[in-house]
């Protein structure tokens, strides 16, 4: 398999080169193999026991709903779900860089295709995910606001903050 090269800042969505390449952050390490999509948010990969949480992006949990643009129910963390294993393609092979650990024991990462593609930039701006900025520090903000003013994904209708729906779903 051949191993992208990503510019891990953040200021692009596909490949950097190695310049651009910031410095690793401290324990971070490289994953790469064929993923698995367990949520809009959440991929397993082949090969390694932990889930990968996808860094500073917050997507409807799997049994969230939403309304549509019309006012009607829909199954937007299967559609959140379905879009980032449209992203990751037929071979499914991505490399993502790990930044943390959660509360869930899953690695928290940047994630990308095998061709370069940021998912956690482009599930933001396809719009079947926020910036979730109390950890991203607004990473995605630019992406948000297009997929809200082009009124893609989620924001074509109605929504709760995923956040704020498994807080509310909880009690």
């Amino acid at each position: 398999m051949a191993v992208a090269q990503y510019d891990w800042s953040g200021n692009a969505g596909r490949m950097g080169d190695e310049a651009a390449t910031p410095a690793p952050i401290a324990n971070s390490r490289n994953i790469s193999g064929r993923a698995t999509v367990i949520d809009g948010d959440t991929l397993a990969v082949a090969g390694h026991r932990a889930r990968i949480r996808l860094f500073g992006i917050d997507a409807p949990e799997s049994s969230q709903p939403c309304l549509d643009g019309k006012g009607r129910r829909y199954d937007c963390g299967g559609r959140a779900t379905a879009s980032l294993a449209q992203l990751i393609g037929r071979d499914g092979n991505v490399v993502c860089r790990t930044k943390d650990v959660d509360a869930y024991q899953r690695l928290v990462a940047e994630c990308g295709t095998a061709a370069g593609v940021s998912l956690n930039r482009e599930m933001v701006r396809a719009g079947w995910a926020i910036d979730y900025v109390r950890y991203s520090g607004g990473r995605y903000s630019v992406e948000q606001r297009d997929a809200r003013i082009a009124r893609r994904g989620l924001w074509a209708g109605t929504f709760d903050a995923p956040a704020e729906w498994r807080q509310r779903s909880l009690k």
